[in-house]
């Protein structure tokens, strides 16, 4: 049995915001969750100052640096080590799992051509990738950059999922990335290639013709547009008529 002082430590951002200790949830404030999610998403320790600044960018120095030291201080309160602070400096600490690393980390993989992914083509991965950053957290500026920023990352790497895994010949979840991309991005007419790829390659024409249909009607809805000459060709026996 683990000691306390053993038990794994998990940060999740995805889906929402959660600390756990094992498999218990931490009590946190919201200023010391925002504390915890902003360190998180740092890639290296962080001046408090810049800390103070960017997450109360409305208040005086001297009431940011204020906020910055109460929010630390119920952190610490938890009785779990989460942030290692100096006077100068603050970050995470090292041995906290965050979910969201994980994440980015298998989309970079995905989207290097020169990468073997066998080990994350799974179903894991793809709900990562489907999830939003901190969904509900949309009332500060540094929140919506780094949520626009995962947000398209996943995308890419939900797409090329979908290629890889139609390419490995396992369409069924060829088609289950495709159709994730398709929901987080629903104008985005390369998930909707990706995903009639996956179909086209299973041999379901029918599916694929569906899929097309789909976007072009979300498209003139809510943009006017008609599709792309390029998603228009991969189905040329319909788009001819």
């Amino acid at each position: 049995m683990r000691t306390e002082a053993e038990q794994i430590v998990t940060l999740r951002l995805l889906k929402g915001f959660a600390l756990l200790v094992g498999d218990d949830r931490v009590v946190l404030s919201s200023s010391a969750q925002r504390l915890l999610a902003f360190l998180a998403l740092q890639d290296r320790p962080q001046p408090r100052t810049y800390v103070a600044r960017t997450l109360w960018p409305e208040a005086p120095t001297t009431r940011a640096n204020a906020n910055l030291r109460s929010s630390l201080w119920r952190a610490s309160r938890t009785g779990h080590h989460v942030i290692d602070a100096s006077v100068h400096e603050m970050a995470l600490v090292d041995n906290i799992t965050v979910d969201i690393h994980d994440a980015v980390a298998h989309a970079h993989r995905l989207l290097d051509e020169s990468c073997r992914c066998d080990d994350i083509l799974n179903r894991q991965t793809r709900d990562d990738l489907s999830a939003d950053l901190l969904p509900e957290w949309s009332d500060n500026e540094w929140v919506l950059i780094e949520q626009e920023q995962y947000h398209q990352l996943r995308l890419y790497a939900l797409e090329a999922m979908a290629k890889r895994l139609t390419t490995a010949g396992r369409y069924g979840e060829a088609v289950a990335a495709g159709l994730a991309a398709v929901r987080a991005e629903p104008l985005r007419e390369s998930a909707h290639q990706a995903l009639i790829d996956a179909h086209l390659a299973a041999g379901n024409r029918a599916a694929a013709q569906h899929q097309y249909l789909q976007c072009r009607r979300t498209l003139l809805e809510e943009l006017g547009l008609e599709p792309s000459e390029a998603l228009r060709h991969l189905l040329p026996y319909m788009t001819s008529r």
